[in-house]
């Protein structure tokens, strides 16, 4: 026998002693293998052929800290304008509000809840309590007297439907409003106090005359020189600059280095006998 057939004959031996049968032929266990709630709870989905991803984190709501859920509970009672009972909080925002002391009194004491002994009921302390169009507009009057406007985002936490009303009062030239200037969202609410009469005018000028307005270009110069000659006119001439008052005296030089004075030689007798314009120094100096 060669070489090449003994490697053959040792491979199939080895391959019949190999047990390739596949899990899913396997008979299941009489028993049930007990397993914990975790592994029962990730298995559940894949019985039920859904794709689960298991590297991301379970969903766990408003979280198992207290700070979280206290912020949770707050925001949840901040679309409620009608006060709850705790119990009702606690099963709504699915937190411990009835059963977790710390939590329950951190969310009594918090600035923004409201709580009435009398009725053992929680409010949320909104900003404002107007609920119609006409107490918004004497709340932004209100306001503007005081020399301010309203922030349109806190308006609209005290009432919903503050945004379209007061598109509607802007509408009515009522009142006078500011936006984003990226998406034109509101921003901020001003009344209006001079409302367009045909009495004293003030009427909204139309948005073709507008258009055409913003449209107009100013020439440079040297346009508006020749457009100006064109029509035979000119430009006014700019004041003739105040002359200043002669001075007498004269000015000093600032700065610079001063300037050598020639030394004036009075002892002319010696002349040609001492050179007088050098400095002489006794001996044994």
């Amino acid at each position: 026998m060669s070489k090449l057939q003994q490697d053959a004959a040792a491979f199939k031996s080895v391959m019949k002693r190999q047990d390739f049968t596949s899990w899913h032929s396997q008979p299941k266990p009489a028993v049930p293998v007990a397993a914990s709630p975790s592994a029962a709870s990730t298995s559940t989905p894949a019985a039920a052929g859904e794709d689960v991803v298991f590297s991301q984190p379970a969903d766990t709501g408003t979280g198992m800290n207290v700070n979280t859920q206290l912020v949770y509970a707050v925001n949840f009672m901040k679309g409620k304008h009608n006060p709850m009972r705790l119990e009702d909080i606690a099963m709504l925002t699915e937190t411990p509000l009835d059963t977790d002391n710390v939590l329950r009194e951190k969310f009594k004491a918090h600035d923004k809840i409201q709580y009435d002994p009398k009725t053992n009921l929680y409010s949320y302390k909104h900003d404002f309590t107007f609920r119609n169009k006409a107490a918004l507009l004497t709340e932004i009057q209100r306001q503007t007297k005081k020399g301010g406007g309203l922030s349109v985002r806190a308006l609209k936490e005290s009432w919903k439907e503050a945004p379209q009303a007061i598109e509607e009062l802007e509408k009515e030239g009522e009142v006078l409003v500011t936006r984003t200037q990226k998406d034109g969202q509101l921003r901020m609410v001003f009344w209006n106090e001079i409302k367009p009469t045909d009495e004293a005018g003030g009427k909204k000028v139309e948005q073709e005359f507008l258009d055409l307005w913003h449209g107009l270009k100013v020439p440079n110069e040297v346009d508006l020189q020749r457009e100006l000659a064109s029509e035979g006119l000119q430009v006014t001439a700019s004041e003739a600059a105040t002359p200043k008052a002669p001075t007498t005296g004269k000015k000093k030089k600032k700065g610079g280095a001063p300037r050598q004075r020639q030394v004036r030689i009075t002892n002319t007798h010696l002349r040609g006998e001492i050179d007088l314009s050098r400095d002489y120094v006794a001996p044994g100096k």
